[in-house]
């Protein structure tokens, strides 16, 4: 009999299936790539007044401004780090539990684990991007809604692992699932002021309808350090 059998048809089909996939996804990023590059990068100088000024509506829908982080007013201080400021900060409090084996006497930590009671704050204050060595800037770019950019645009400054304490509620918790808690992990991140950033969104000049107003980057649709 020369007929294929049944499970090689399958693996064949689902092999084309999956070539497929991939090759519309590489498309679709290098289609992505290929607008990223055309996207006009400024500077917070007069050269981007002069462009606003010039454009409809004083208006620029999607560029890139590259610049250095600066707080409009006051700062915020790192929790854990002395001498750490920043302009956007998140917290997290992570608690880890694996599967417990009263076998063995020890737990899994390749399996069965999850992590629960996450605790996560957010803050943020008031912020431009300027020209980098400007400490009075004369043209910069006020940042709004920082907290719904996307992209890893911020450091972590502090990480720290230390191990659970069971109270009641987690023995209980232990006898019934098998599982216990084994680690408490608080970690702070942060966009630290003086940080070079590039920002990617919609820009308008704000204030007199011409002349020297101040520009603000309205939308973050993403961030990252160049």
């Amino acid at each position: 009999d020369s007929s294929p059998h049944p499970l090689v048809l399958i693996g064949m089909g689902t092999s084309i299936a999956f070539s497929g996939l991939f090759y519309n996804l590489y498309r679709g990023k290098k289609e992505e790539i290929k607008l990223l590059k055309k996207i006009p990068v400024f500077k917070p100088d007069d050269h981007l007044l002069k462009v606003l000024n010039a454009s409809s509506h004083k208006r620029l829908q999607y560029v890139a401004v590259e610049g250095v982080v600066q707080a409009d007013g006051e700062v915020l201080q790192s929790k854990f780090v002395p001498r750490c400021h920043g302009v956007i900060q998140k917290v997290v409090v992570e608690e880890h539990w694996k599967y417990w084996s009263h076998v063995t006497r020890t737990c899994f930590y390749f399996r069965n684990s999850r992590t629960i009671n996450k605790n996560e704050t957010n803050n943020s204050v008031p912020f431009s991007l300027v020209q980098p060595g400007s400490y009075i800037a004369d043209v910069h770019v006020k940042v709004q809604n920082p907290l719904e950019a996307s992209g890893c645009y911020m450091e972590r400054v502090y990480s720290k692992m230390r191990h659970a304490q069971e109270g009641l509620a987690e023995m209980v918790a232990q006898g019934l699932s098998g599982e216990k808690p084994v680690a408490m992990v608080e970690s702070e991140q942060m966009l630290r002021v003086g940080s070079s950033l590039t920002g990617l969104g919609e820009v308008v000049l704000e204030g007199p309808a011409a002349g020297r107003g101040t520009p603000a980057l309205r939308w973050l649709i993403s961030a990252s350090p160049p």
